[in-house]
């Protein structure tokens, strides 16, 4: 039962990423594809203007997560490590450039440079949940053993179902950024921008809607497990859920109620993750180990629910402070946004 408990604290932590991090993952692949300097430098002040005061911030679900499934759960820990190093490695990776191509832009002296930073942002910005997707889609598949380097070092990524996983969390974390960055430009009163972002939400979504049905037959060959998991009572319901709650929120954004369409799309993108997990339960890694066989002992879990707690208390004040500064507009961030650009064109 308490193995149960602090699967759930996980899943809370990895359905927080998906929205909050995927949203900064999201807006990267956005600028990338945004256009030139001077075509793309409105979309790509906005973006900043989202992203720059959090983006940072939102990394403390992933080392949550990371953190929680090491302790509680230290074999099936190495196991998806070592099977999925590759993966992960690039996802690491990508996490740093993206950082680091994001920070450097801000502050480059050239138009040459913001654009090379920029690249290194954007690109790194799909990579990454594209990798972290065929992670999530090797170990729902069933394709990590339980052992040190046991699975197979690409087939346990470069399947079927890991591809598939791998663009949905692409396109997923386009659609909540675009509706999020949607939002955005309707606080400024940019109606340009707030259309532009819509129109990109709205194709987005249909994509991610798509490809959901696309799942359907690409699950029911290659991960049959997960499949009939997702086909029970449990899963039919979540996945229901999510697909009410996307259509809600393309309607919401079709009817321009942007504040209502990003609950709605954030609820969506959730749902399919507890949908997963209903649909692989009580396999920690599928057909290999339980939760309950795979978990510490019982004075590790009850550690970890008490730092659950106390950490808790400590970050969610302080983040939902943060998340409110941003959005009321008394941060100073958008005040340093990389019009940068502009001003060293101006400049030359």
């Amino acid at each position: 039962m308490l193995a149960n408990v602090i699967v759930v604290m996980i899943w809370m932590g990895i359905s927080a990423y998906a929205v909050f991090g995927g949203a900064d993952f999201g807006a990267g692949a956005w600028d990338l594809v945004a256009g030139g300097p001077e075509k793309g430098r409105r979309a790509r002040a906005l973006i900043e203007q989202a992203i720059g005061p959090v983006w940072e911030a939102n990394h403390v679900w992933l080392i949550f997560v990371l953190v929680f499934l090491w302790t509680a759960f230290p074999e099936a820990f190495v196991s998806i490590g070592t099977t999925m190093w590759i993966p992960l490695t690039l996802a690491a990776l990508g996490i740093i450039f993206r950082g680091s191509g994001f920070a450097f832009r801000k502050w480059a002296d050239t138009v040459g440079r913001q654009r090379f930073y920029g690249a290194e942002f954007a690109g790194a910005s799909v990579l990454t949940p594209f990798f972290l997707g065929t992670v999530a889609g090797g170990v729902a598949s069933g394709r990590v053993p339980l052992g040190n380097a046991a699975g197979d070092t690409f087939g346990s990524w470069l399947n079927p179902t890991s591809i598939f996983g791998g663009v949905m969390a692409v396109v997923a974390t386009a659609y909540v950024a675009a509706v999020l960055i949607t939002r955005e430009a309707d606080l400024d009163h940019d109606a340009e921008m707030a259309d532009y972002f819509r129109t990109r939400a709205l194709i987005t979504g249909t994509i991610a809607g798509a490809l959901s049905v696309v799942g359907i037959f690409i699950l029911a060959n290659d991960a049959p497990g997960l499949f009939r998991g997702l086909a029970s009572a449990r899963g039919i319901v979540l996945l229901a859920i999510s697909a009410v709650a996307g259509l809600a929120s393309l309607y919401l954004l079709y009817r321009r109620h942007y504040f209502a369409a990003r609950p709605a799309a954030a609820l969506a993108t959730v749902s399919v993750l507890w949908g997963w997990g209903a649909g692989q339960y009580p396999w920690l890694l599928a057909d290999e180990v339980t939760i309950t066989k795979a978990a510490a002992s019982d004075r590790v879990l009850w550690t970890l629910v008490i730092a659950f707690v106390v950490a808790g208390l400590l970050a969610i004040p302080a983040l939902l402070w943060l998340y409110r500064l941003t959005q009321s507009r008394r941060l100073g961030e958008g005040e340093m946004r990389a019009d940068s650009t502009e001003a060293l064109m101006r400049d030359r």
